[in-house]
């Protein structure tokens, strides 16, 4: 599986997600500027977590608009996989790849500590390595991971299957609708989420249970 990560001003987790895909795929992870104006041949490409153009604004709404935007549309218009993760997110969101909005966490403080998921659905690219109904732990590190979208939106995503991950009992760090952690876009081939899978795929940072999601995109696009 070949892959990009996207380098936005102030992003701080794109090196995490590199070495993530590089240790798993055995490949060298492209990582590629937001102001260039097309990617590599790429299977995946992942927008990592961090604070792009120091979140003014609104979160991601900046970045959407960087040049290489354009080219990650057509990427995914065309079927490739697509990741958000975190600030990734906000940013699938600001440019339509995802419904909804992310808010200001409501309790209006920044969380950072690992919490508790259910896994939703494991038919996708992303999941399919997981059990539906299994419990992982990932961590989360944001300030607006509060995802809203209207009850008409949300009965949409619920209906067709693609809300993968949920904060489990009681662990929603942030006030997301429907305790809703992840969700895919209708092709199934963009997934968004708030909590951090790159940091938890190796053991010495303790815990390895993001490490099927990417096992699951390297099975499915390899």
């Amino acid at each position: 599986m070949k892959s990009a990560v996207i380098v936005f001003p102030a992003s701080n987790c794109d090196r995490d997600a590199a070495v993530a895909l590089e240790a798993l795929t055995g490949n060298k992870t492209h990582m590629v500027w937001h102001q260039d104006s097309d990617l590599p041949e790429v299977d995946l490409v992942v927008l990592p977590g961090g604070f792009s153009y120091g979140d003014y604004l609104r979160c991601g709404a900046m970045a959407s608009q960087s040049a290489v935007m354009r080219a990650v549309k057509a990427h995914a218009d065309k079927g490739g996989a697509v990741l958000g993760i975190c600030n990734g997110f906000q940013v699938l969101t600001e440019t339509h790849l995802l419904p909804g909005a992310l808010m200001r966490n409501a309790d209006l403080k920044f969380v950072c500590r690992p919490v508790g998921l259910e896994v939703d659905e494991t038919q996708s690219a992303f999941t399919r390595k997981y059990e539906k109904g299994q419990r992982v732990s990932f961590p989360v590190a944001h300030g607006e991971g509060n995802y809203y979208a209207d009850d008409a939106t949300l009965d949409r995503l619920e209906g067709e299957g693609r809300v993968v991950f949920r904060y489990a009992g009681g662990d929603n760090p942030n006030g997301s609708a429907r305790n809703i952690a992840g969700i895919l876009n209708e092709k199934r081939n963009v997934l968004g989420l708030m909590p951090h899978p790159e940091r938890v795929v190796d053991p010495l940072l303790g815990g390895t249970d993001g490490k099927a999601l990417f096992e699951s995109l390297i099975e499915a696009l390899s």
